[in-house]
């Protein structure tokens, strides 16, 4: 995979491995760039994590951080990526629900598939991995019937997928920045998603949003708090913010579907790598 190509070429500041599987026994990879500390050793670096794929149809979610990280490698003596390698420490999980992403694509028709893979006590299929996470767990934006789209689960991380990033996170105290790709709207977006409030630290609340527009001015698209596109709860933005202080955006990336066909993708990736480096600017002070 080019994941595995990219660690082993670049292994002197690049390492894999797996956070977790998912409900089908798949790894969930993450890529780790830095100049210091490999594979799950500990860094007291300020680190950055990019994440795709939560939502299986999504598949320009699971393109851009992928060939993010191969843009980090390829342009690892460019001023400025050489800082942030240098200086951060640098994560990236394309493909958190490959189970789900393998489902929709496997027959050549794509099936519309966005949940995980999961079979309900009702037989139907999957839980929205976005929002399965501790954060207003089960309220306004989810649905409680297994069959439904935005089925939220059982319980808070009753789902591999999203516990292996509840784990991931908890291990790392040095996390500072977060990065969600989703599609499709053309918009990034800053906590919080559940509810209509700012975050309740005023300093980090004005951090977000100029952070956001920072990012957004960087990829030609609009910044927005997430609940003013639609209130959802048990998102990961929300979760990572409230429980780990980590500023955690939402990518709503370009397109006018989730089957934009492969023509987008190199415009789409260009532009957010370029939102990307923006939001690595900001990691070691999101307060600046």
């Amino acid at each position: 995979t080019l994941l595995q190509s990219l660690a082993s070429k670049h292994s002197d500041i690049a390492s894999l491995f797996s956070i977790g599987k998912t409900v089908e026994k798949r790894d969930i990879w993450c890529l780790r760039i830095n100049t210091s500390a490999k594979d799950q050793k500990a860094s007291d670096k300020p680190g950055a994590v990019y994440i795709g794929n939560h939502h299986a149809r999504e598949h320009l979610s699971n393109e851009v951080p992928l060939l993010l990280a191969a843009y980090l490698l390829d342009h690892r003596n460019d001023a400025d990526v050489k800082k942030y390698i240098s200086t951060l420490d640098i994560y990236i999980i394309p493909m958190l629900n490959p189970d789900g992403a393998e489902y929709d694509i496997k027959t050549g028709s794509y099936k519309w598939q966005r949940k995980n893979m999961r079979v309900n006590s009702d037989k139907s299929i999957g839980v929205d991995l976005n929002r399965n996470y501790d954060s207003w767990f089960g309220g306004q934006g989810t649905s409680h019937y297994p069959s439904a789209d935005t089925y939220c689960g059982p319980s808070a991380f009753s789902e591999p997928e999203s516990l292996a990033i509840k784990n991931f996170v908890g291990a790392r105290k040095n996390l500072k920045t977060m990065n969600s790709y989703h599609s499709y709207a053309g918009t990034i977006m800053y906590p919080y998603g559940g509810n209509d409030g700012p975050l309740p630290n005023a300093k980090d609340n004005q951090a977000v949003i100029n952070i956001a527009g920072k990012m957004a001015a960087a990829c030609g698209y609009e910044p927005q708090k997430s609940s003013d596109m639609y209130v959802a709860t048990g998102d990961t933005c929300d979760w990572a913010y409230d429980a780990a202080g980590i500023f955690a955006f939402t990518t709503e990336l370009e397109g006018s579907g989730f089957y934009p066909g492969a023509a987008i993708i190199e415009k789409a990736v260009t532009k957010n790598i370029k939102a990307a480096l923006v939001m690595m600017d900001y990691t070691a002070n999101p307060h600046k």
